[in-house]
């Protein structure tokens, strides 16, 4: 098979650092999109001139490769952006993420003193064992913030309820956070604010999604090849290793002789896709994995943007929406028309939901509803609405994940020549620049290159809702 390409699965931002990693050491390589465009869960939308980021994404990272690829192919087209995001909750503004003082001022000093006590509670007699995310909550801050600000919002995004998520996921997000260190913090900062966490960070002029285009372009420039609207639907294996995948194009149905298969699809989809079958056991672990989905409704409003915020967190429980971005906020040329304003509605929630299955022109009317009742300063008109689904957004830390992934594990490890790459490949809830470097990892593996040293490995140092922490940032975004 040492003729045959490398096949990639997924362009997005693991997939693409892969396919650009074997390009530049002069390997064959195609990588294969469902989509027509790159940037999977990180692309970049275009609607009428207006650019819009689905998820959001700062750039900021600690890994020095990730920053060099950014330098080398953005250059000049990184801005410095200021980082600002609040909560807003029961019509008051808090820090995001939520700080001692902040907490005690919107809330108040009765509900202030319930709150302390609450805590001082649960540091006497912490939850044991800490097996769900309430209890880490309940453990971290005390029942009554849990309960108060913690559990609506948490709940929203993935659908379930505190008692079903597995306290791994915020060890991995959100560690090292408490009302302890919040408190600890405000007293030595005066200001409330997490020291860690970063006041600036980068932000392409045009989008994440300028980054993605130029590492195509690169990748077909070197010889590689990105094939858009092709989704992978069989995996043929033989003797210990991926022979040749199957896909579904415009044109029809093609094979692939493979020489090497890096995957950055789900799990689940990967294993199906499996020819012949996985064991049964196998199968049943990568069919039982989870998913959160996500759809955003960006409104084109006439006259200025009603917050300066990037982001506004809505954890009122009666609010549908999850979160607002500003887009003008992260860069003013995604925005053409500087009388108007793009702000982007987000929803998390499940394909299986009635608000999934809306069409476009009721979400964009739900999306208005909301934002009518945020109390925020008066908006103009709604200008123009576009919608944008994400299927599998967020893989789910539920209960019995964990077994389900070794499961999965070892019934593909005797594949020797298949790799996964990325947040949705991997299992992990990881942010942008983990996923790059995943990618980046599995082109070295394919070239013939050692793991790094397992300091640095992928899924072994700190990675961030209900807020989540990303590599050198204490604590980070949905889709940072």
């Amino acid at each position: 098979m040492s003729g045959a390409p490398v096949v990639v699965a997924g362009a997005g931002p693991a997939g693409l650092a892969a396919g650009l990693a074997l390009a530049r050491a002069g390997r064959a390589v195609k990588v294969l999109e469902a989509s027509d465009g790159v940037g999977g869960l990180a692309r970049t939308m275009e609607r009428d001139g207006y650019r819009f980021d689905v998820g959001g994404h700062r750039f900021f990272t600690r890994v020095p490769e990730v920053r060099a690829l950014w330098r080398d192919l953005l250059g000049d087209d990184l801005l410095v952006r200021q980082r600002r995001s609040r909560i807003l909750f029961r019509g008051r503004f808090f820090d995001y993420p939520l700080t001692a003082g902040s907490a005690l001022a919107g809330l108040g000093a009765a509900e202030g003193l319930r709150i302390a006590l609450s805590y001082a509670r649960a540091r006497l007699r912490p939850v044991r064992p800490e097996a769900s995310l309430a209890d880490w909550f309940t453990n971290q801050f005390g029942r009554r913030l849990f309960e108060t600000f913690f559990r609506p919002y948490t709940e929203k995004v993935w659908g379930r309820r505190c008692e079903d998520l597995a306290a791994e996921w915020a060890a991995q997000r959100i560690q090292g956070m408490s009302l302890r260190a919040a408190l600890a913090d405000m007293l030595r900062r005066g200001s409330g604010g997490q020291r860690t966490l970063v006041t600036e960070f980068e932000y392409p002029r045009l989008g994440p999604g300028l980054l993605w285009e130029r590492m195509r372009a690169e990748i077909e420039r070197r010889g590689g090849e990105v094939l858009l609207r092709h989704r992978l639907t069989r995996v043929h294996h033989e003797g210990g290793a991926v022979r040749a995948v199957e896909a579904v194009s415009p044109a029809g149905s093609l094979r692939l002789e493979a020489s090497h298969l890096v995957s950055t699809l789900p799990l689940r989809d990967l294993v199906a896709s499996l020819s012949p079958a996985a064991p049964t056991e196998v199968a049943a672990a990568a069919a039982a994995l989870a998913y959160r989905d996500f759809l955003q409704v960006a409104l084109v409003l006439d006259g200025p943007e009603p917050f300066p915020d990037t982001w506004l967190y809505l954890h009122d429980p009666g609010l549908r929406a999850g979160r607002i971005q500003n887009f003008r906020a992260w860069s003013p040329e995604l925005i053409p028309d500087p009388a108007h304003a793009c702000l982007g509605v987000e929803y998390f929630c499940s394909r299986e939901d009635p608000l999934w299955r809306l069409p476009d022109s009721a979400l964009v009317e739900v999306a208005r509803e909301d934002l009518a009742a945020l109390r925020l300063p008066p908006l103009g008109p709604v200008l123009a609405g576009h919608v944008v689904r994400m299927r599998d957004a967020y893989p789910v830390y539920d209960d019995g994940f964990r077994a389900r992934l070794a499961t999965i594990r070892a019934g593909l490890a005797p594949l020797r020549n298949l790799l996964v790459a990325g947040r949705n490949g991997t299992h992990r809830y990881n942010n942008m620049d983990h996923s790059i470097l995943t990618g980046l990892v599995a082109g070295r593996r394919v070239l013939g290159a050692p793991l790094p040293p397992r300091r640095s490995r992928i899924g072994k140092g700190p990675s961030g809702p209900a807020p989540h922490r990303g590599d050198g940032e204490r604590l980070e975004s949905h889709g940072g």
